[in-house]
């Protein structure tokens, strides 16, 4: 028994590793941007078009390894995604001119999207051989790593460390970490009871008709399509929450920053007591009810008045957001396990896609309408995801009647 819990409870570790050196990959590249631009002496438009470059190659990469999870596996693929990530997020502190940030965000965007697949598959699979959910777990372990690289990294820019070292530095600790965790990692045939309850279906439908084990392509972009909903509006907190205080509410930039630390705040507190509710209540009651939550706060956000509701505002937003991706996820995840990969990548690509879009959606409708009239944009598609949360919902088996 000790064997057999022991190799899941390793590989949950080394999927936090993951998350988690993703997280902190990611933030360290955020908060040496300001540096890069003026290291390789660009304007914030040429900028902003490089970082569209940045999810071009993340999408891209995402929809290359999500094939290649289900070919080569994740043992093979997850680390080589952080080695690559390792290497590549190094690039861009050497940077000297637009196209040569231009081609390393192409290497970093690309290594980051196949690692965002990679994990998040390997994820599901780690996730099958315990009998309660952990998905959002990993993802809180992805905000954990981004506030850990915001520290660091506001202590080397304190210090003057050159942006060079820095990324270099945070390059060489994902390979390391990608290495030393690579050897945790599991497969879905070595996945427990689970993974051996779907070698057996998988046996038994071998000889079924190609029609019937189709994969299951309306039921995937309706996953995508709401975890586009939620991520855009995550997407929005991201980028408007400061803006939205300091612009509306009139507020410094010091007490403008507390709207986004109240909503990152409660979203990793939520995505980590998420999978104990999850267990409780159903993904599909996950996602509907933060869904309105998330409705809800960033209603009160929009409208308040003062700056203690607001901030109460933010951070139902964020707790209502918190658990709903994980959820759509590991359901793309567990659609097909012969095609997890493929179809996650799906998802995972289309809620990239809404994270993109959302704070440029926003910014173009303030040219016609105040900002906080704006978010009514995520507050509707928030109200959508509740509505077809159901979605998730597994559908009982037909009970064929007794003739006579």
């Amino acid at each position: 028994m000790t064997t057999v819990l022991s190799r899941p409870r390793a590989a949950r570790f080394a999927t936090f590793m993951f998350f988690g050196l993703n997280g902190f990959a990611m933030g360290m590249w955020v908060v040496h941007i300001p540096n890069v631009e003026r290291a390789t002496g660009i304007s914030h438009s040429t900028l902003g078009a490089l970082l569209l470059v940045l999810g071009g190659a993340a999408f891209l990469g995402m929809q290359v390894a999500g094939p290649l999870v289900d070919r080569l596996g994740q043992r093979r693929l997850v680390p080589a995604a952080g080695i690559l990530l390792g290497l590549a997020v190094c690039l861009p502190g050497f940077a000297d001119s637009w196209w040569a940030l231009g081609l390393a965000l192409i290497g970093f965007g690309f290594g980051n999207g196949a690692i965002d697949v990679g994990m998040n598959a390997h994820a599901v699979v780690v996730e099958r051989a315990y009998p309660r959910p952990i998905m959002a777990a990993f993802h809180a372990m992805w905000s954990i790593g981004g506030a850990i690289a915001a520290v660091i990294g506001a202590a080397t820019l304190g210090a003057g460390v050159p942006t060079g070292v820095t990324l270099t530095g945070t390059g060489l600790v994902c390979v390391l970490l990608s290495l030393v965790s690579a050897r945790f990692l599991m497969e879905p045939a070595a996945s427990g009871a689970a993974a051996t309850v779907a070698s057996a279906d998988d046996d038994d439908t071998a000889d079924e008709p190609a029609a019937r084990r189709r994969t299951p392509g309306r039921t995937v972009w309706l996953l995508g399509l709401l975890a586009l909903a939620l991520m855009l509006s995550e997407g929005v907190a991201n980028d408007w929450a400061a803006l939205h205080m300091e612009k509306v509410l009139g507020t410094s930039a010091s007490t403008a920053a507390l709207a986004y630390g109240a909503f990152a705040v409660a979203m990793t507190t939520g995505r980590f007591l998420t999978d104990r509710v999850a267990a409780w209540a159903g993904p599909a009651a996950i996602v509907r009810y933060g869904a309105v939550l998330a409705a809800v706060g960033l209603t009160v956000a929009a409208a308040a008045p003062w700056v203690p509701v607001s901030l109460v505002g933010w951070a139902l937003f964020g707790l209502g957001l918190s658990g709903g991706v994980p959820q759509l996820f590991t359901a793309a995840g567990n659609l097909d396990t012969r095609a997890s990969g493929a179809l996650m990548a799906r998802v995972v690509g289309l809620g990239y896609v809404g994270l993109l879009a959302g704070p440029a959606l926003i910014g173009g409708l303030t040219h016609w309408m105040p900002l906080n009239v704006a978010f009514a944009v995520p507050v509707v598609l928030c109200v959508l995801a509740a509505l077809f949360a159901g979605v998730l919902s597994p559908k009982p088996e037909p009970v064929e009647q007794p003739v006579g």
